[in-house]
């Protein structure tokens, strides 16, 4: 596989992915290390903020940003390969998905959410696979971008404590991941309206002259 720039961004992803859910999963007070914790004051309470989630929101960020800059070199200085896509998919859904469900098994999301857009994404690039297969390509829709803009600033928000928002207790965070986990199923049913015809192709009907 030919290395080029979009596709070190995108190892580089994964590599950031892989701190990430080490930072949030490793039993760190097993080896007497703790993350420093700080307190915000919001307009009813205080919010105790672990500095553990911060680091993973700006690690996040970081991966984020990468996702944006390796399309976008890989398509104006044509570098696009099939290695890269390949390689691009399977950052995307690490970086995502992993978060989504360590969130939910710490109780900051609720478990739905995850699986509903786990299951989407599973849908949707089996059509994918399956156009690709007989020479057709599916293009990206508005509602799936939507859907992973809210998620992605959703995600960052959750590792945020939802803050500055959560002290004038206005859940910002919870919001844009419910509307993303929404636009998924929209999204969803788009994608199979619209390639129906690839999953189920119709046969000729012969008929006896």
């Amino acid at each position: 596989m030919k290395l080029n720039l979009p596709n070190k961004l995108t190892i580089f992803r994964i590599i950031v992915t892989v701190v990430i859910i080490f930072i949030m999963l490793f039993p760190f007070y097993n080896i007497n290390i703790q993350f420093p914790e700080f307190i915000v004051n919001g307009s009813k309470n205080e919010i105790v903020v672990n500095s553990k989630y911060i680091i993973a929101g700006i690690l996040f960020i970081i991966a984020s940003v990468t996702d944006f800059f390796d399309g976008y070199i890989a398509r104006k200085y044509n570098m696009i390969t099939d290695e890269g896509k390949m390689l691009d998919a399977i950052a995307d859904k690490i970086l995502v998905n992993s978060i989504l469900i360590i969130l939910s098994s710490t109780g900051f999301i609720h478990p739905i959410i995850p699986v509903i857009i786990i299951i989407r994404d599973s849908v949707v690039n089996s059509i994918k696979m399956l156009a690709g297969n007989k020479g057709k390509v599916v293009s990206a829709i508005n509602t799936g971008k939507w859907k992973t803009a809210c998620l992605m600033i959703g995600i960052v928000l959750t590792l945020f404590y939802n803050l500055p928002f959560e002290m004038w207790n206005i859940n910002v965070s919870d919001a844009l991941l419910i509307i993303a986990t929404i636009l998924s199923i929209i999204s969803g049913i788009q994608y199979y309206l619209l390639n129906k015809d690839i999953i189920f192709p119709k046969k000729d009907i012969k008929t006896n002259d």
